[in-house]
């Protein structure tokens, strides 16, 4: 109410000032001031990919973030829809100009990236930047080994401008032939306290470079069978309770947790992706007692976007708990119109009672208090 009240004020001196498209009386201002509130609140919740190597004012992204107050943005090196290299990034100059020119345009912004190492490194070799290895290669030399990739890829971070980072991966190597884990060498190990003690040393080599760590991917991914890029995983089966060890260990450590798009039944008897259930959201606020920002993994991903319309994937993330919604818009299709499609969704939602405004203003406080420990 202070704040509402505060508001006013403003923009009663603002109307004295002669603005005519300012509304000229108390109620008419209260509703621009609370929607005003949830427009930039929205903007919190939405993380956001985009085409480009520099901004430029005529760029949708731009409009993103100044008209739709998006929070979050997301770098990649490659374009899915286009199949082509240098998305975002192209060399180390141009990486750290582009996060200046982005950050100009809102100098709260978060600016995330999966830095994992290996064969997940959008800032790779061939842009200039150093090698990292991966975090299977670097936990077989131990703690020191891991300490120096999680020291050089927060170094790098910081030198460009990136203060988020989607690592590091907490899953457990239970099934080393997971196409998406075990395969590309992403997990540290199979032993669940190996796995956390790594994921504690890139956190702190992180927080102390000012990059937000993001351990994923919950509950777990490491016994999947399939691939979520492509469609349902369910491991259901397969799933150990080990694996939620590094996340009991470090949830009040770790800033952001991203959800999976996989399937646990022992988590959720419904069946529903992780990222869309609120009984796993719940079992990772309640039972473990997560208190940070909670982060869909890409909602353009196979085994949401063949299952649910776009409305329909909003909906339930946000049901589900969801603080940031990964639109990474490097899917099959590219829209530059997905932030306004996404924003009249979710106020569409909450104007029609779906969604209560309180739900969305709780996950953008999540967001600004992340901000506000990095900055």
């Amino acid at each position: 109410m202070k704040i509402l009240t505060t508001l006013l004020m403003i923009l009663a001196l603002i109307g004295c000032n002669g603005n005519p498209a300012m509304p000229v009386n108390e109620e008419d201002n209260r509703d621009t001031i609370i929607e005003y509130m949830l427009d930039e609140d929205i903007g919190e919740m939405l993380l956001v990919g985009f085409r480009g190597v520099a901004l430029d004012s005529t760029d949708h992204i731009w409009r993103d973030l100044t008209h739709f107050h998006v929070g979050s943005v997301i770098l990649f090196d490659y374009d899915a829809a286009s199949g082509k290299r240098g998305r975002n990034i192209t060399g180390v100059n141009q990486v750290q100009s582009l996060c200046q020119q982005l950050r100009r345009v809102n100098p709260n912004l978060l600016i995330g990236i999966d830095q994992e190492g290996g064969l997940v490194s959008r800032l790779h070799p061939r842009y200039g930047f150093p090698a990292v290895g991966t975090p299977q290669a670097s936990a077989t030399a131990g703690n020191d080994s891991v300490r120096s990739c999680a020291r050089m890829t927060a170094q790098m971070l910081q030198k460009v401008g990136i203060n988020l980072n989607f690592a590091p991966v907490a899953d457990v190597d239970v099934n080393p032939d997971c196409p998406v884990i075990g395969k590309l060498e992403r997990s540290f190990s199979a032993s669940p306290e190996r796995v956390t003690e790594y994921c504690r040393i890139w956190i702190e080599e992180q927080d102390r470079k000012g990059v937000a760590s993001c351990m994923k991917h919950f509950p777990g991914h490491g016994s999947a069978k399939g691939d979520t890029h492509k469609g349902l995983v369910d491991v259901s089966s397969t799933w150990k309770e080990i694996e939620l060890h590094p996340y009991r260990e470090l949830v009040k450590t770790v800033p952001m947790v991203m959800t999976a798009h996989v399937i646990n039944r022992k988590l959720d008897p419904d069946g529903l992706p992780a990222s869309l259930s609120p009984r796993i959201t719940a079992y990772l606020r309640d039972s473990l007692g997560f208190t940070g920002v909670i982060v869909t993994d890409d909602l353009a991903m196979g085994a949401i976007v063949n299952e649910y319309s776009f409305e329909t994937t909003l909906k339930m993330a946000i049901e589900a708990g969801a603080d940031m919604l990964c639109l990474s818009n490097n899917g099959g299709t590219y829209d530059s119109d997905m932030v306004p499609k996404a924003v009249r969704i979710i106020k569409k939602l909450v104007a029609d009672g779906s969604i209560s405004a309180e739900r969305i203003h709780t996950s953008a406080e999540r967001v600004r208090a992340l901000k506000a420990k990095i900055q």
